[in-house]
């Protein structure tokens, strides 16, 4: 018997070896590494350490948060967030051997319903049985996102940009939900502040004026960031691997949307790999300017 109940934050660690699990059978199956850095003979108990923030972030500020039990072991869980009027599923997840029961359909019913916001978003894999089921939300593919790593190097851009680190105030968190609302068309407050207290955030000023933000953290990871105009993307991708630099990373990485042509010629300049998995961004409708931006990564959100 099927048991759906509410996610809470204690569940947090449960739910990551879920998706850990399910992601790492789906790398199996595709032939691609759905978690860059691990496969099904590495060990991923790491990786829980670095996502056990964001996994918490995520039950704290979740619209939706529901696990499916069978005999008191979580099979399969799925999350989502609303944010000014978009909701976006985050995690949707059920293990190999209870897929194709019907738990996949009460879970997302539960989460992701169609009439809960003005407007839906996913950051969706590419297996055929979960697109059929996004697509019958009513989103469909806007255009792939995939992940770009390479060493980083001390290499310059000519800009007049300033960097400035950005503080969690609310002036700071008024600048973001600007560039926000400019770029994505809708803002999501909450999520910076976690951010900020979580990764190295950066303003982009010139003349004393925000015209976009970043966010760098330790280990590779990194995002997002939002441009008003994408044309500076060389300058300020240049700054990011700097600070990976200053930082020690060995690897420095950025999910992209493959529509962000600005970015993906720096990459390819810069002679970036892309990893093999790749992502789908779903919408109803189609998104504000994302040529202009750069995903969180891991890419849970946008």
């Amino acid at each position: 018997m099927i048991h759906f109940r509410r996610g809470t934050i204690d569940d947090s660690f449960a739910v990551w070896q879920v998706f850990a699990d399910t992601l790492l059978d789906l790398s199996k199956r595709q032939g691609a590494m759905a978690i860059t850095g691990a496969d099904e003979n590495a060990d991923i108990a790491p990786f829980w350490t670095r996502r056990k923030s964001l996994f918490e972030h995520l039950a704290r500020t979740a619209h939706e948060f529901w696990i499916a039990e069978q005999d008191e072991r979580i099979v399969g869980y799925a999350r989502s967030i609303l944010r000014d009027d978009v909701l976006e599923l985050t995690e949707f997840f059920v293990l190999p051997n209870a897929q194709s029961a019907g738990i996949g359909r009460e879970l997302l019913q539960r989460t992701f319903p169609t009439h809960a916001a003005k407007h839906h978003i996913i950051v969706a894999t590419t297996d055929v049985r979960a697109q059929v089921r996004y697509l019958k939300t009513g989103v469909v593919p806007r255009f792939p996102e995939m992940y770009w790593t390479r060493a980083p190097e001390e290499v310059r851009v000519e800009t007049d940009l300033d960097f400035v680190r950005a503080e969690n105030t609310p002036e700071t968190i008024a600048q973001l939900a600007e560039i926000d609302r400019a770029v994505l068309g809708h803002t999501r407050e909450v999520d910076h502040v976690w951010l900020l207290d979580t990764r190295a955030g950066f303003l982009y000023k010139r003349n004393n004026q925000v015209v976009g933000y970043g966010y760098h953290s330790l280990g590779g990871g990194s995002g997002p960031f939002a441009l008003c105009d994408e044309r500076e993307y060389a300058a300020v991708l240049a700054h990011a691997e700097r600070e990976a630099v200053t930082r020690g990373d060995a690897q420095v990485g950025f999910d992209i949307p493959m529509i962000n042509r600005a970015a993906i010629d720096y990459f390819l300049a810069r002679q970036y790999e892309m990893d093999s998995f790749v992502a789908f961004l779903m919408s109803d409708v189609p998104l504000g300017k994302m040529e202009n931006y750069i995903l969180t990564s891991p890419a849970f959100f946008i």
